[in-house]
């Protein structure tokens, strides 16, 4: 028997490599990127990519430009990359799926909210993107939801895995820190929701299934400081906690030339919404232990 097939964009990325890797008993997926000779700012090769491949069941839009100070470095230019991939891009993508009657899930990121709110945002709350890298990844989810399509804006935010060689995500910085003693401070005074990734995949393995339309927050279901991320990251590795200094986002951001990037202050999200589907979201500490368990520590 056939399995289903997703069309991926960013697939051999952090998030996109370790949700193949986990679903791929369940799923075949087509990577449409580069290194397949698929260009999603090329309309017509990434339309013969679509044309070749019309029993794929959904779209899995991941592909973005997510470098925060490259994007505030080209801010409010259009013909910059950051524009191109998360603005122009995703109309290809957007246009290619309504065109062959595709589901299609966009994944966008809790830079669209500016950081202001007490308490953690949901679903409901208007975006408010304070930089560019924002802004371009709402512009996106405005060009999906404003369509009426049969889609899903998924906000997914500081996700982390036990492995992958080729790239960094944040916690895995901070093990390395606290190895080799070489922490900065960290701010004390921000929140922000880290996610762990597997968790993100087998969210999204409902999302294939069941298509559901509207925004959803697939995120994890704790949110802290980043001084308290360590912390916890140095109790559950057994590393030394006086390694974590405390460190103000507040008298940081005082340090910076002027027009540097806007820092969000607060970036809780609430994932109520998708466990309301029946997903389940780790908490931190949850998913720190099984990042332990699967480096065999």
């Amino acid at each position: 028997m056939n399995k289903p097939k997703i069309v991926g964009t960013g697939l051999s990325g952090l998030v996109g490599s370790r949700i193949t890797e986990l679903l791929k008993n369940d799923f075949e997926f087509v990577d449409f990127s580069l290194a397949t000779n698929v260009n999603i700012l090329d309309p017509e090769a990434l339309e013969t990519a679509f044309a070749s491949h019309q029993d794929a069941v959904a779209i899995l839009h991941m592909a973005a430009f997510t470098d925060t100070n490259g994007a505030w470095a080209q801010k409010d230019d259009q013909n910059g990359l950051c524009y191109q991939l998360n603005v122009t891009g995703t109309q290809n993508i957007l246009d290619l799926s309504k065109k062959y009657n595709k589901y299609l899930i966009y994944i966008s990121t809790d830079f669209v909210f500016d950081g202001n709110k007490e308490g953690s945002y949901t679903e409901e709350d208007t975006p408010n993107p304070i930089e560019w890298y924002g802004q371009t990844k709402y512009l996106g989810e405005k060009l999906i939801l404003d369509s009426n399509y049969k889609a899903a804006v998924v906000r997914i935010a500081f996700p982390y895995r036990a492995e992958f060689d080729e790239k960094k995500d944040l916690v895995r910085k901070l093990i390395d820190g606290l190895k080799a003693g070489t922490l900065n401070p960290l701010f004390a005074d921000q929140i922000t929701t880290t996610t762990f990734i597997d968790d993100i995949a087998y969210g999204l393995k409902l999302f294939f299934e069941t298509q559901p339309q509207g925004t959803y927050h697939l995120v994890g279901s704790s949110s802290q400081s980043p001084y308290d991320l360590a912390q916890k990251i140095a109790e559950v590795f057994e590393l030394d906690q006086n390694l974590v200094k405390k460190g103000s986002l507040e008298e940081y951001v005082k340090t910076l030339p002027a027009g540097s990037r806007p820092w969000q202050k607060n970036l809780a999200l609430s994932n109520q919404k998708v466990q309301s589907l029946g997903i389940k979201m780790r908490t931190l500490s949850e998913g720190l232990e099984e990042m332990k368990r699967q480096l065999g520590l």
